[in-house]
């Protein structure tokens, strides 16, 4: 844990709080597709993300989700944080996008090490700075973005976050992703295919220009 944790965090944290974490951090792997949070839970801790990929999503009303935005190495959850130091319920969904290494940090430390540790400070405000952006971001392609526009966009930051012009969804998941149906995603991607960008297969696309 101590070499994971020094190459995504070392140039972050000061070798004091590094030590901290390794006494209380717990290390975990989890698989894709792995829930670690869920909507109305309690937050015992906060993640640090050592490798890998995780998707935040929201649900409305009638339990559609929409996906919020990508944690990946070297980030944590502005929203978990804010359970943690208000004790409430988790508004959010976290699932594994890839084989996903972390380290739980416990909630008793949060507020302690903001003001002890001006880089813990620091990182926490610049993660409540980065999720804000890419909430705004994520409302801005609702409000002003036909559905081309964001299923192009959600493929890029797939297969950027996956490393792999393969993307291993189903037309059914992706529709979840970006809050529409099945049936307008298999259209635009007939669509992309028609023009050339992607190869549509039975279990897997293949982007091929976007």
């Amino acid at each position: 844990m101590i070499e994971q944790l020094r190459s995504s965090y070392g140039g972050v944290f000061e070798n004091e709080l590094i030590n901290e974490i390794l006494q209380v951090g717990t290390y975990k792997e989890v698989p894709e597709g792995f829930k670690l949070m869920e909507i109305g839970a309690y937050v015992k801790g906060m993640p640090l993300l050592v490798s890998g990929a995780i998707k935040v999503l929201r649900d409305d009303k009638n339990g559609n989700e929409l996906l919020l935005y990508y944690l990946e190495q070297g980030d944590t959850c502005s929203m978990t944080m804010t359970c943690c130091m208000g004790q409430t319920k988790s508004e959010i969904r976290a699932i594994a996008e890839t084989d996903t290494k972390l380290i739980m940090v416990p909630v008793q430390k949060m507020e302690l090490w903001t003001s002890k540790y001006k880089s813990w400070r620091n990182f926490v405000f610049e993660s409540y700075h980065n999720r804000v952006n890419e909430l705004l971001h994520t409302i801005d392609s609702i409000a002003f973005d036909n559905m081309d526009e964001r299923l192009l966009s959600y493929l890029q930051k797939k297969a950027e976050i996956n490393s792999s012009y393969t993307i291993n969804s189903t037309h059914q998941e992706i529709a979840y992703d970006l809050h529409s149906s099945r049936v307008v995603i298999s259209r635009l991607l007939k669509k992309l295919e028609n023009l050339g960008k992607v190869e549509l297969h039975r279990n897997y696309i293949k982007i091929m220009k976007l």
